[in-house]
């Protein structure tokens, strides 16, 4: 295993949490910016957090990555959705998102087992 996505995102949710401390108003606009754009409206959040995880492949966010593939198996994302939508990554992002799209599933499955691997 190469990364531990879910410590990961904890270890990032301290960080964000002190960025918010500092920037309270543009963090509350944020998170209003994701509550909005990830509400079900014609495509449901499901769906839109497939795009999102895609796009954090596309554009190479290990952050993105980790945050969108627990949001997207919540979401009650199958295998093979994240699968069409990594496919799709791929496609949009070439070569590189080769690689963080097999980082992505690792982080889809650690979310979905709760299997994080070898601890050091």
């Amino acid at each position: 295993m190469l990364k531990d996505w879910p410590r990961m995102a904890q270890e990032l949710n301290t960080l964000v949490s002190r960025l918010r401390g500092r920037q309270s108003d543009v963090m509350r606009a944020f998170s209003q910016q994701a509550q909005a754009a990830l509400k079900p409206t014609t495509l449901d959040t499901k769906t839109k957090e497939l795009i999102a995880l895609a796009v954090s492949v596309a554009i190479r966010c290990d952050p993105c990555i980790t945050f969108h593939a627990k949001a997207a198996v919540a979401a009650g994302a199958s295998d093979e959705e994240i699968g069409d939508a990594m496919g799709v990554a791929i496609y949009m992002g070439a070569g590189p998102s080769v690689m963080y799209a097999a980082q992505a599933l690792e982080a889809v499955q650690q979310w979905r087992t709760g299997d994080a691997g070898d601890k050091d």
